[in-house]
């Protein structure tokens, strides 16, 4: 016999055999890298538990918890909480050229469309007349809650990022602390602008 015929019978031979164990029911699939990836150790939080008297996986945090990184804000979204954060509250960082950098990123990420890279109520969402009657930071614009928006102290800006106002929906999921507070330093920067 040839030797090709013979490489081909064997080529042939093992394309069949390897065709047959495939479909197997045979539920292998073999060596498994990592299996507790597949089948993992911990409950998951809607599963029944026996470890706990309840008998569930998910419990309630203990009483005077908080979760990890969250940071308590103690003025209601009221006018009186607004009022008492706006006497209260003060910036806790310092105002140095890298934290009005990034406030002034943050602020034309999301309150540019609407308030205008200047502040000055004209962005380009207002522009397009998606929205109106955003404020001014500077001139004579009043505030929908009495006074001049030039005139707002720190702790009712963050009062206002914190919960929002009028159309304004609130920005305490898209920015921590920090960044609100980094926001609030470049709004009364450009309060400042005449």
């Amino acid at each position: 016999m040839n030797k090709n015929k013979i490489v081909a019978a064997s080529f042939v031979v093992l394309s069949m055999v390897a065709s047959l164990t495939a479909c197997s029911d045979n539920k292998s699939t073999g060596l498994e890298y990592a299996r507790n990836m597949y089948d993992p150790l911990a409950y998951n939080p809607d599963q029944p538990n026996k470890n706990f008297a309840n008998g569930q996986t998910a419990q309630t945090p203990p009483p005077n918890t908080d979760p990890v990184g969250f940071v308590k804000y103690e003025y209601a979204n009221t006018k009186e909480g607004y009022e008492a954060a706006g006497l209260n509250l003060k910036n806790p960082l310092a105002k140095t050229p890298q934290n009005l950098l990034s406030g002034k990123h943050y602020f034309t990420v999301f309150c540019g469309p609407c308030h205008g890279e200047q502040g000055d109520g004209k962005g380009h969402l207002v522009q397009i007349e998606k929205f109106t009657g955003v404020p001014a930071y500077h001139g004579d614009a009043a505030s929908s809650r009495g006074g001049l928006m030039k005139d707002l102290s720190e702790g009712k800006i963050y009062h206002t990022i914190m919960y929002g106002l009028n159309n304004m929906g609130s920005h305490a999921s898209q920015l921590t602390p920090d960044q609100r507070w980094k926001v609030v330093m470049y709004v009364q920067q450009l309060q400042q602008i005449q």
